[in-house]
């Protein structure tokens, strides 16, 4: 298949996906003013709404109907286990923040990324509320809905504000508070979509959390095409294996963190 075929191809898998995430978003809009019902899994603020598994179940069977052969990767209804990343792995967190989602009705996004062979290929973060869709990869770079980005500056740690987990900052988890006052100030959203988000518009520098796979998926690939860096915490490669100490952040931020807190 020559080059241009494949571009073609790539542009409409893109057009589809699009089209699938904005109707996912609407169909959760349209559940704002309804009761939820509500499960906790574990623990009492690690809940799960009704409208968080059929937004999954939805963009799974989008998903199925045009690639029945791939595998997925996902949040809710025990799907969040993958034996091996190889071929095509779809990433799904169908309400990301959904105790913003329960008790605020805003501060949260809806996340996918398609992986090949381990390699992030696309990603999708779509504000609901803001009706803000963040999306790219290496084909196509990053955009918001339809305007493409320009990459942020990427200052030191003490230059900017810098994303976090409340309970690691105030725990000291892996040297997170020491990390935090080295900047100019740490902020929380609740939400790793909206911490994503906030990088590539260069609002922060850097994030740190403890978070999955479906957690952290699609912003590594938007993200990566800005320099951004990712590792665990400690300095490991990420897993994509169940829940992992985060850190993200501008190429002269990681060095620094790397360099003075990570053995």
């Amino acid at each position: 298949m020559n080059n241009s075929m494949e571009e073609e191809k790539s542009k409409a898998l893109v057009e589809l996906i699009y089209s699938w995430i904005q109707e996912a978003g609407s169909r959760i809009r349209s559940h704002l003013n309804e009761e939820l019902t509500v499960s906790t899994k574990n623990g009492r603020d690690d809940i799960v709404t009704n409208v968080d598994k059929e937004t999954q179940e939805f963009l799974i069977r989008k998903i199925l109907e045009k690639f029945p052969e791939d595998k997925i990767l996902a949040e809710e209804n025990g799907l969040d286990r993958c034996l091996d990343m190889s071929g095509r792995v779809w990433i799904i967190d169908p309400i990301d923040g959904t105790l913003n989602f329960y008790f605020q009705r805003e501060n949260f996004a809806v996340m996918l990324a398609l992986y090949v062979d381990g390699i992030g290929k696309l990603g999708f973060i779509y504000n609901v509320m803001r009706e803000e869709l963040y999306w790219g990869g290496a084909e196509f770079g990053v955009y918001c809905n339809q305007t493409k980005l320009s990459a942020p500056k990427e200052p030191r740690l003490e230059d900017g504000l810098f994303g976090m987990n409340s309970a690691m900052y105030v725990q000291n988890t892996l040297h997170a508070h020491d990390i935090g006052i080295r900047t100019m100030g740490v902020r929380t959203s609740g939400c790793a979509g909206l911490e994503f988000i906030s990088l590539l518009k260069g609002n922060t520098i850097g994030y740190i959390s403890n978070l999955s796979p479906w957690d952290y998926a699609a912003g590594v690939v938007l993200s990566h095409e800005f320099g951004f860096i990712s590792s665990q915490l400690n300095g490991c490669p990420l897993s994509f294996d169940g829940r992992e100490y985060f850190l993200i952040a501008t190429s002269p931020a990681y060095e620094e963190i790397k360099g003075k807190y990570i053995s």
